[in-house]
This record gives structure tokens, C-alpha cells and sequence, in this order.
């Protein structure tokens, strides 16, 4: 069993999200006790965006690639190595002027690779990423979930869906810049939440 954890929060050690998705692992720990744990911060440690330079790289032949396209695929290789490996991620997704941390898209830009992670058939594009659980912690300062300005879980489970990871839980703490109260009673709801998917 491998545990793949994505951080993406700026915030460090100060995150909800991160503090919510390490109670997840801290769970998933418990109940897999062999399992192996895997954290990739991209918050701390961004990954390169997608850039020209990066999707020439991608679009040259291995073997005619000079050494810099060949160490910017490196990047992009480890981390579909790791998300290949995982049976279990999870993500911690705060959300930013309503949509998903830069850093977050700059990895999911990185694991989207055709005939790797997914592919085109006569009938549609196919995920190759499958088989794989995924528990993604949204936190948000206000309260959205439902709304239409509600965007992160609508899209992260159409670009995780795309991928082939279809089975997708998601945590929900909201209003946590609403005041003391409001943040310990999102935090108690997230537990909640948390609890009964890992009963």
C-alpha cells in the first residue's frame, strides 16, 4: 500500500488544509500500518510550470532532446513515477481567489501526460491512472460548497476523472476566516467528515 500526500498549500505549517490532509494520513496510517508515505510539498517546493520551453521538451524524441529538455522531463517523469505508484492520495486544496493553489495546477500540468497518464481512443480519451482512492481536503474562508463559485471540486474531479481516477472523496472546511467560532466549528465538521470515511 503507498500513500501519495500533496501539500499545496503557501501557508506551511500555518495551513488547514495540510493540517486536515495529515489527519487523513495520520488515519490511513493506522489502518494500513505496513503502508509506505510518500509527501511531495509543492506548496514549499513548487514544481516548474508548463511553459513553451517545458512542452517543446515534452514534444521533442528522448533521444534528440539537449540536456536541459532532458533534465525538465526528469521533473515531470518523478512525479508521474509517484502518482503511478500510489493506491492512496491525498491532496490538500486550499482554496485561492476561488480556484486551486498554482502550485497544485503546476503538478496535475506535470502527471497529464498523453499515452502515460492518459489516451485517446476512437471512443474517447481513456485515464491510465486507475484503480486509485483519492481523499482531497478543500478549506476555503468563506462558505461556497454547492454555489456556483464553487469550481475546485467540480474540477478537480473532472481533471482527476480524465486521468482515470474516478473514485474521489472530498473534505469540506469552510468559513474559517468567519471568526474563532466558525473556524473551530469547521474544523469539528471536517473531523467529522473525515471520521466517517475512514470509519
Amino acid at each position: 500500500m503507498n500513500i501519495l500526500q500533496i501539500s499545496s498549500s503557501i501557508r506551511g505549517d500555518a495551513s488547514h488544509s495540510n493540517r486536515l490532509a495529515q489527519l487523513i494520513v495520520d488515519r490511513l496510517q493506522a489502518k494500513y500500518p505496513d503502508a509506505q508515505l510518500k509527501l511531495r510539498d509543492v506548496g514549499r517546493t513548487p514544481h516548474p510550470e508548463l511553459d513553451e520551453n517545458a512542452l517543446q521538451a515534452l514534444l521533442v524524441p528522448a533521444e534528440q532532446r539537449s540536456a536541459e529538455q532532458t533534465r525538465r522531463v526528469a521533473l515531470d517523469d518523478e512525479l508521474i513515477a509517484e502518482i503511478q505508484a500510489a493506491d492512496l492520495i491525498v491532496l490538500g486544496v486550499p482554496m485561492y481567489n476561488f480556484s486551486i493553489p498554482v502550485q497544485l495546477k503546476n503538478w496535475l500540468d506535470a502527471i497529464a501526460r498523453v499515452r502515460v497518464t492518459f489516451r485517446y481512443t476512437e471512443t474517447g480519451p481513456e485515464g491510465l491512472l486507475q484503480g486509485k482512492k483519492v481523499y482531497a481536503v478543500l478549506t476555503r474562508g468563506g462558505v461556497y460548497r454547492d454555489s456556483p463559485a464553487d469550481v475546485l471540486a467540480p474540477y478537480l474531479q473532472t481533471v482527476l476523472g480524465f486521468l482515470g481516477m474516478t473514485d474521489v472523496e472530498f473534505v469540506y472546511a469552510e468559513g474559517l476566516a468567519l471568526g474563532p467560532a466558525a473556524e473551530q466549528e469547521a474544523f469539528r465538521d471536517a473531523e467529522n467528515q473525515i471520521s466517517a470515511l475512514l470509519a
